[in-house]
């Protein structure tokens, strides 16, 4: 359910409008005004992200990459460069803090998950900007991650207390070279910010992984035990991790769970609790569908994303800010 509204004057944020949608009245024309509004209304906003988990802006003055950093930049969030993550996901850098969303084939879904949430080091808030629009289809797919806890706690209890008190831990296989078209195509030397393997074996150590080197020069990588449910504030409980996109987009794990995920005392996670929690999250995800200048402000705790295929002639384009 979404809820529109002219500006902040009579927008009540509720957890039912998801996402809330900001509409600019015509009030604000230049950049400079949009910044002013935004700083002035941080408060506000930020309370607001806070109740329903995302924000979209919609009809402001924002057109390319230069105008979404300064834009995004006005909220007062703290950066959280790209480089600094340990993802392995394909993005293209536009301006220091803003690079593109994942650069996997349009005929590719990527499935929900809370950004970066499969490593140690991750954004506690994601932005997204629409450039351009695809012609067909490539929605920002959206779901409360606190309604999927409520979900799957209600059908699933046991296991669901077992994941929030051992966690889980991702395998995966991090290619030798960047591979454009692959969802997680980012090299190991990228993926780590390293130059060799003695690099990446400090580099992996440190951080509490395991790992094992192959012949191709791909490297295999299974994490220590991260949480897969946390609490957040007035003790609400989300389900804040990768499972959806580990199980349904990475190769091999729906045919067989154990190449990539388990609980965290390495025990392996039932197959059918997690087609339970792909169906129950499907249930409560919302289609985004974008019109050119949107701009989105996600808690990376309170919301997953993802994004459906699309396809036509406009070449989609969607940008990506991180903050902390």
């Amino acid at each position: 359910m979404t809820y529109k509204s002219n500006m902040l004057a009579d927008l009540e944020f509720n957890n039912d409008h998801f996402p809330s949608i900001i509409e600019n009245d015509g009030s604000i024309e230049t950049l400079t005004q949009a910044q002013s509004w935004i700083s002035q209304n941080q408060a506000s906003l930020k309370k607001g992200l806070a109740c329903t988990g995302a924000l979209l802006f919609r009809g402001f003055p924002v057109s390319d990459a230069v105008s979404y950093d300064a834009f995004f930049s006005a909220f007062g969030y703290n950066n959280f460069t790209y480089k600094e993550s340990l993802s392995n996901a394909v993005r293209i850098n536009y301006t220091d803090l803003v690079f593109s969303a994942n650069e996997a084939p349009k005929e590719v879904e990527i499935y929900l998950h809370n950004e970066m949430a499969q490593t140690p080091v991750f954004p506690n808030i994601i932005s997204l900007f629409c450039e351009k629009a695809a012609d067909i289809g490539g929605a920002t797919i959206l779901c409360r991650s606190d309604i999927v806890y409520q979900k799957i706690a209600a059908a699933e209890p046991q296991l669901t207390e077992k994941l929030a008190t051992l966690g889980v831990k991702y395998t995966s296989r991090i290619p030798a070279a960047d591979n454009p078209d692959s969802a997680q195509g980012r090299g190991w030397q990228s993926t780590l910010s390293v130059e060799n393997r003695d690099q990446a074996e400090q580099k992996l150590l440190s951080l509490g992984y395991r790992w094992q080197w192959h012949a191709d020069g791909s490297l295999l990588a299974q994490t220590k035990a991260l949480p897969a449910i946390k609490p957040i504030d007035n003790d609400r409980q989300v389900f804040f991790n990768q499972i959806i996109a580990a199980y349904e987009g990475w190769e091999g794990v729906k045919a067989d769970p154990s190449v990539g995920l388990c609980f965290g005392d390495d025990s392996p996670i039932p197959k059918s609790f997690l087609d339970s929690i792909c169906a129950l999250a499907a249930e409560t995800a919302y289609d985004l569908m974008w019109q050119d200048g949107d701009v989105a402000i996600v808690d990376n705790h309170l919301s997953m994303h993802g994004r459906r295929p699309y396809g036509g002639d406009r070449v989609r384009r969607v940008l990506v800010t991180l903050g902390i």
